[in-house]
């Protein structure tokens, strides 16, 4: 199972975000790429980003940690 752990338009956030998952030793995976590719990439369907349901949690810490994370 995975954990969707935000929703993201910005291409450049979501790529930092990403970054510092997996420098923090996470597998992020981007989901709805194939929407934003077909639109043009305009931001006007968002991305989610999601890890594993068992890195969910630390994950969420790490990002908390970097300032990253709005609670839901």
């Amino acid at each position: 199972m995975i954990r969707v752990l935000l929703s993201e338009g910005d291409p450049v956030r979501l790529g930092f975000l990403q970054a510092l998952l997996r420098d923090g030793g996470f597998r992020p995976l981007l989901l709805d790429s194939h929407v934003s590719a077909v639109e043009g990439r305009i931001g006007a369907f968002p991305q989610r980003l999601a890890v594993p349901e068992e890195q969910a949690a630390a994950a969420e810490a790490l990002l908390r940690e970097a300032g990253e994370w709005e609670a839901r």
